[in-house]
């Protein structure tokens, strides 16, 4: 037997060249099969660096949009409630934006990162043949375009009454890219829809219980210290 033979339906390099960044965006949101992902993971540009560099544009301008938005009703409360004037407002909040956008940037492609190496190392527990750099390079191909139409959605979702609708549409859109990523590590991984489904819902459950456990523990902190509170005023007050 021929032991250089390549592993049926792994990711094979792909014949004409790189494509151009926004075809594979494009590629990445509309056409969700295992193909797609498998070509877009064999590509010669799928390096981290690349990845980490979409994303990191991605969430700078959802981020910088997002701040414009915040700010903006911030000044709009400040100004009914007799605070600073518009212009001062204005200026504060580009400020904000512009500088806070890349800080909070690095920290979401950081994050992105850490989350990505997680799924892919679950995915080799689950006997995956990806790498983390194909799988960081597809993630990025989908979660760039998502966070660009998700800046831009959020300033149509500052709109009183008609935002309500973008932000559902926005939720839609996020349950829309966890699919595609479990289509994605299925595709980069050639295994089943289980493991798939399990390497990147596994973090995210481990997360969110994390998370609840926390608040838990912090509302019982709280509870308790304001309960002391109380019984103190109570006995000074006592005669």
């Amino acid at each position: 037997m021929n032991m250089n033979m390549p592993v049926a339906n792994a990711p094979t390099p792909s014949g004409g060249g790189p494509k151009p960044f926004y075809q594979v965006w494009i590629s990445a949101l509309t056409k969700p099969n295992e193909a797609t992902y498998s070509e877009i993971a064999s590509t010669p540009n799928a390096k981290p660096t690349t990845a980490y560099l979409w994303v990191f544009i991605g969430f700078l301008v959802e981020f910088v949009l997002s701040g414009l938005v915040s700010g903006s009703r911030y000044s709009g409360m400040l100004g009914q409630y007799g605070g600073s004037g518009l212009g001062s407002g204005i200026v504060g909040t580009l400020i904000t934006a512009i500088c806070g956008g890349p800080i909070l940037a690095v920290i979401a492609t950081l994050f992105f990162a850490i989350g990505t190496a997680i799924i892919q190392w679950i995915a080799k527990m689950f006997g995956g043949q990806g790498t983390y750099n194909q799988l960081v390079y597809v993630f990025a191909a989908i979660a760039t375009p998502f966070a660009l139409i998700a800046g831009v959605l959020s300033l149509f979702a500052a709109i009183p009454y008609v935002g309500l609708c973008f932000s559902i549409i926005l939720f839609v859109a996020a349950l829309y890219v966890l699919v595609l990523n479990i289509i994605a590590v299925k595709g980069v991984n050639q295994f089943g829809w289980g493991q798939a489904a399990g390497s990147v819902l596994i973090p995210l459950v481990v997360i969110l219980l994390v998370c609840g456990c926390l608040a838990g523990i912090t509302a019982l902190a709280l509870g308790s210290a304001i309960s002391n509170v109380f019984n103190s005023i109570n006995q000074s007050l006592a005669p």
